[in-house]
C-alpha cells in the first residue's frame, strides 16, 4: 500500500466519519422538531438527502479502494488460478470504465448542466452542482484504486 493511498484511506475515513455525524444529528434535530416542539425544520429532509448522496457514493469509493465491495465472485472462486487472474483483471477494468464514462463524465455533465442552469435546492437554496460534485470526484478515487489493482495483479504474475 503506497503512502499516498493510506493518506487518502484516512481522509475518506475521517470525512465519512463526519458526514454520517452530521447526518445523525441532522436526523435527530428533525425528530426532535417534529414530535417534540411540534414544528418541523425545514431544512433537515433535504440536509439528509443530500448527506446520503454523499455518505452512499464516497463510501463505495472507499469500500472499492479496500476490495470490501459487495461482489459475486462465485464465478471467479471455482475458476482455475490462470483464468481467476484473467476475471479480476476483466473486472477491475469495467469497474473502470464505469467509474470513468459513467461517475467522471456523466457526473461531470450533470455538475456542469447544474451549475449553467443555476438549478437550487428547495429548502437550502444550495446550488445542486455541489451536491452532484461528489460523482466525478469518487469516479476519480474509484479509478485511481482500480488502477492500483490492476497494477498489484500484473505484479503478482
Amino acid at each position: 500500500m503506497t503512502k499516498f493511498e493510506k493518506r487518502l484511506n484516512r481522509v475518506l475515513e475521517v470525512f465519512l466519519v463526519i458526514l454520517m455525524s452530521v447526518l445523525v444529528v441532522d436526523v435527530l434535530w428533525q425528530v426532535f422538531s417534529r414530535y417534540l416542539l411540534s414544528s418541523p425544520s425545514s431544512f433537515t429532509d433535504e440536509l439528509a438527502g443530500f448527506l446520503l448522496i454523499w455518505v452512499g457514493v464516497l463510501g463505495a469509493a472507499y469500500v472499492a479502494g479496500r476490495k470490501e465491495h459487495l461482489a459475486i465472485d462465485i464465478l471467479v472462486q471455482r475458476s482455475p488460478p490462470a483464468r481467476q487472474q484473467k476475471l479480476q483483471f476483466i473486472i477491475h477494468v469495467l469497474i473502470l470504465m464505469f467509474a470513468l464514462f459513467v461517475m467522471v463524465i456523466g457526473g461531470a455533465v450533470l455538475v456542469y448542466t447544474r451549475f449553467i442552469l443555476q438549478v437550487k435546492s428547495a429548502a437550502l437554496q444550495l446550488p445542486l452542482g455541489y451536491v452532484y460534485v461528489v460523482l466525478p470526484l469518487s469516479g476519480l478515487i474509484i479509478i485511481y484504486y482500480e488502477i492500483l489493482h490492476i497494477l498489484h495483479l500484473n505484479k503478482s504474475n
